[in-house]
């Protein structure tokens, strides 16, 4: 039996999806790629009686990662991303900020390893780092549930964009393949845009693996 709720927010610009993963028994909640709504996302937090636990980034461009600070400031929890995303992060040119006309940095409070297993929430959660999207982008894969927050890495039927600074195709679809093709069928996939899926789904009728 699930003992996770999931709820989907889209916030900013390019229509990102931010997720409240939610611990139906502890109410504790991780928040994944806050890219915008700071205010919104913890008034939300707030009129559920959700206890905040961290925030997870799947990596470091501003529509996942804008609103990261200001949040992590409100509900007094910490940042997490990947060792190899600092760099974006912290570089405007990188981090793209600059496609809304700014210049912004931002950063992460802890920065995990690939295959570290993270105990928030009260979830076990993998890392995995998959890199071509951003140099350090990482999927979260919370094995008890059978979910997987993949950022930009994957989607419905596509994979993310490799044309940004640091990007790499090849990189990507290896990734891909290597560390969540071989995932459970039915493990349900949320993307850091548009639909979710399941690696069921992407295995059969993904063109790009």
């Amino acid at each position: 039996m699930s003992n996770i709720t999931i709820e989907t927010y889209c916030v900013g610009e390019v229509q990102t999806n931010c997720y409240l993963a939610v611990n139906d028994t502890t109410k504790e909640v991780l928040i994944v790629d806050p890219g915008a709504s700071a205010g919104a996302l913890h008034q939300r937090i707030r009129e559920k009686e959700y206890q905040p636990a961290a925030i997870l980034l799947t990596h470091g461009h501003f529509d996942h990662a804008m609103a990261a600070k200001e949040l992590a400031e409100l509900c007094q929890v910490k940042i997490y991303a990947h060792e190899a995303e600092k760099e974006t992060l912290e570089d405007p040119r990188l981090n793209v900020s600059g496609m809304i006309g700014r210049r912004e940095v931002y950063h992460a409070d802890v920065y995990v390893k690939d295959e570290e297993v993270l105990k928030l929430a009260g979830f076990s959660i993998r890392v995995f780092h998959t890199p071509g999207h951003t140099a350090g982008g990482c999927c979260y894969y919370i094995p008890m549930e059978d979910v997987l927050f993949s950022g930009d890495t994957l989607f419905c039927q596509s994979v993310g964009r490799t044309d940004f600074p640091g990007g790499s195709m090849s990189q990507l679809v290896r990734g891909i393949r290597e560390k969540l093709m071989v995932l459970p069928e039915r493990t349900q996939v949320y993307p850091g845009h548009m639909d979710r899926t399941t690696i069921e789904q992407e295995r059969q009728w993904n063109p790009y693996l």
